[in-house]
């Protein structure tokens, strides 16, 4: 029996680990000797993961929370690596999967790896380049320990070769991310409310906002804000955003009729806006590649990405977070002038089966 332990840190991480658990249940029904537990780390508390929320993206629930929420960074750290030794001390597996760049990548890969259990990371590779961002630093130290890659890229592939790890524990598979987008599409669905309702397909963009640079300077807030209402030339434009941010922009007096501030919304009712709308404005790296798959036109406030093959093949461009950046790039996007998605090695669906498939052959 291959005994497996998914870790899951954040509300995204089980949108990437869902469709490895299908694809371990489909081998389970051919009669493959596999088993998993699905560890929520606790990571973030998030009213929004109800049994709703798993029930509408068919995740099943997690079989422990280690309740590692709260606290600065190195608080969170060391309470997820205690919680998290006591559940692989209790259910000890053969590997343990973590995915993404989260906090509870980094901790469950170094509490693993204490007590010689194999790690796999899902996504392994990507870089920014950035060592501001903590997201980078936990790729940075998860890759350093891991055993088995499973990658989104090419470019994520050299970026292990050039760090000297052989052929032999790269395996490229592409976007679990994309799985979810692809098995949920036809579920999407319009969120609730009038200003949804006077949506026209094609008449409006999505815009998310929440990092640092972007959201804690009010004056650069409030330029960027500006600039964006202005290059999108009176169309809606649709902002879930966070409550702090919105506190920002109520200081800051700006309440143009065209922009729709929502409470934040469920991964259906996100993406069908995303599917439906002109163009989106972002500074998340996963919306990226879900706008990329979809052929949606995608504008980066960031100075660089962990996601370079949203921009070679997708639809994405890195504008940056000088607002005086934005107005060429709208001008083109009203114009009809964006490039289209190319498409991207293996975002097709079925990288969870390419994932359980290696995990079989490797560990059998």
């Amino acid at each position: 029996m291959i005994k497996l332990t998914l870790v899951a840190g954040a509300r995204p991480n089980f949108m990437k680990i869902a469709p490895i658990v299908h694809a371990i249940k489909a081998k389970q029904k051919e009669g493959f000797p596999i088993s998993y537990r699905l560890v929520h780390t606790g990571q973030h508390y998030d009213k929004k993961m109800s049994g709703d929320f798993f029930e509408q993206l068919n995740i099943p629930e997690p079989d422990a929370n280690l309740g590692g929420g709260g606290g600065t960074q190195a608080e969170q750290t060391a309470a997820i690596m205690v919680a998290f030794e006591k559940e692989l001390m209790a259910n000890r597996p053969d590997l343990v999967i973590v995915v993404g760049d989260v906090t509870s990548t980094l901790a469950c890969s170094i509490a693993a790896k204490k007590l010689v259990i194999d790690v796999a990371h899902v996504e392994g590779g990507i870089r920014s380049g950035d060592l501001s961002m903590p997201e980078e630093i936990n790729r940075m130290v998860t890759d350093s320990i891991t055993d088995h890659f499973f990658t989104t890229s090419e470019i994520a592939n050299e970026n292990l070769r050039k760090l000297g790890f052989p052929e032999s524990r790269i395996h490229f598979v592409g976007n679990t991310m994309i799985d979810t987008l692809m098995a949920n599409m036809e579920k999407f669905r319009k969120p609730d409310g009038e200003a949804f309702d006077k949506l026209q397909p094609g008449q409006y963009f999505v815009m998310t906002m929440h990092r640092p640079a972007n959201v804690d300077q009010e004056e650069k807030l409030k330029e960027m804000i500006n600039a964006i209402m202005e290059g999108t030339q009176g169309l809606p434009v649709i902002f879930p955003v966070h409550p702090r941010t919105a506190k920002n922009l109520q200081n800051l007096g700006i309440n143009d009729p065209n922009l729709l501030m929502t409470e934040p919304l469920s991964y259906l009712e996100f993406n069908y806006l995303v599917k439906n709308a002109k163009g989106v404005i972002t500074d998340s790296g996963g919306i990226t590649e879900e706008a990329s798959v979809m052929n949606i036109p995608c504008i980066t406030l960031r100075e660089n990405t962990e996601r370079a093959e949203t921009i070679e093949l997708g639809t994405n461009e890195l504008v940056g977070t000088n607002p005086e950046n934005l107005q060429p790039y709208l001008e083109k996007l009203m114009r009809g002038e964006w490039k289209k998605y190319k498409g991207i090695p293996y975002w097709d669906g079925k990288t969870a089966e390419r994932i359980v498939g290696k995990i079989i052959e490797i560990y059998s």
